[in-house]
């Protein structure tokens, strides 16, 4: 089910920001062109990735630098070692959506 989650200019030009969805604490990122959605949380020490810093397609746990892919929400390296859940996005008029609860 497609949620509106947040206004795309609000979205930084390269981080995060964290919304919630349906009670989902989910981060949006701005990398390029694309809008990327990953649960918020990492999945190593519980940190806000949305706090993390964003470059290549990859974000950063602010609190230990475990890396994870925005597309696939792969555990990149050290010390994560369980993936993130990754949302699929679209953007309409200016707005992001999330799809949620979808099995």
């Amino acid at each position: 089910m497609w949620r509106e989650a947040v206004e795309s200019d609000d979205i930084p030009e390269s981080g995060g920001v964290s919304v919630f969805v349906d009670g989902e604490a989910i981060a949006l990122f701005r990398d390029g062109d694309e809008i990327h959605a990953v649960s918020d949380t990492c999945t190593h020490a519980g940190a806000s990735l949305s706090e993390g810093g964003v470059r290549d397609g990859t974000v950063r746990c602010p609190r230990h630098g475990a890396p994870f892919d925005l597309r696939t929400g792969e555990a990149l390296g050290y010390p994560a070692t369980e993936d993130v859940r990754v949302y699929e996005t679209k953007t309409e008029g200016g707005v992001v959506y999330v799809r949620v609860n979808d099995g």
